[in-house]
């Protein structure tokens, strides 16, 4: 299982939201690029990042963005804001090794499918669930997409994975969470990412075992420190399955 440790960017700031309100966004003082950096030299794979700005349609990050991807030495995750074909094809020419879109694929799954197809293994499906449905635009709009059937309907599509947040327990229950993630992990042949669902590593250690959970996103865990990030992969990595000693 990978541990993705998360950035989350707010005007040049590493920050949390809470109860998913971009309006009051949980300020880390924190360097956004130390703290990349660190998360590398820790041993992890891979990162994530995602700029709210662009998430909210209110402004970027991108200068701070490209210099994390430039020097972070892993490959990033980037999400946030992702509702075109050259803003995808933007950010995987400038380096990012993988472009997350959620409103996108709600509004015109067409394109998700083009692209996903020039950029194979490159693009990763946000699925937010809030009171049983898909949710878009960061949040804030409720489709009439059942979640189930709407990760179904991209199992043709060459993705790199889906990421699956159950907003209700996100904000309130990690047990919910997990029971609505391992459900979904169950009915696609995509990996699945969980997110929402970090906040010790006893919680890294049951998402292990779910079948076809890939990853999980730990971003407010490891910045409030209630999860060290060394634990967390040392924990994710896979058991080594019993030798017989032949003679």
């Amino acid at each position: 299982m990978i541990i993705y440790p998360t950035l989350e960017l707010h005007n040049g700031k590493c920050v949390s939201l809470t109860r998913g309100r971009l309006e009051e966004p949980v300020i880390w003082h924190v360097d956004p690029v130390e703290t990349a950096a660190g998360f590398a030299a820790a041993g992890a794979e891979w990162m994530h990042v995602t700029d709210i700005n662009a998430l909210a349609g209110e402004g970027d990050n991108n200068d701070l963005l490209e210099e994390i991807i430039r020097s972070v030495g892993i490959p990033v995750q980037l999400g946030g804001g992702f509702r075109s074909r050259d803003a995808v094809s933007r950010w995987i020419d400038k380096g990012a090794g993988r472009v997350v879109v959620g409103t996108m694929a709600a509004y015109d799954p067409d394109l998700l499918r083009e692209m996903a197809k020039f950029h194979p293994d490159q693009m990763v499906l946000a699925v937010d669930i809030f009171q049983g449905a898909v949710m878009t635009e960061g949040w804030r709009t409720k489709s009439a997409f059942d979640p189930a059937t709407y990760i179904k309907a991209f199992d043709d599509v060459p993705l790199a994975g889906v990421i699956v947040t159950d907003i209700d327990a996100d904000i309130e229950d990690t047990d919910g969470s997990l029971g609505v993630i391992s459900g979904l992990a169950a009915q696609t042949r995509h990996p699945v990412i969980a997110r929402g669902t970090v906040r010790s590593v006893d919680d890294v250690s049951r998402l292990k075992y779910v079948p076809n959970i890939a990853g999980t996103i730990i971003g407010r865990a490891l910045l409030s420190k209630d999860v060290g990030l060394a634990e967390a992969l040392a924990l994710a990595q896979g058991e080594p399955e019993p030798v017989a000693d032949f003679r």
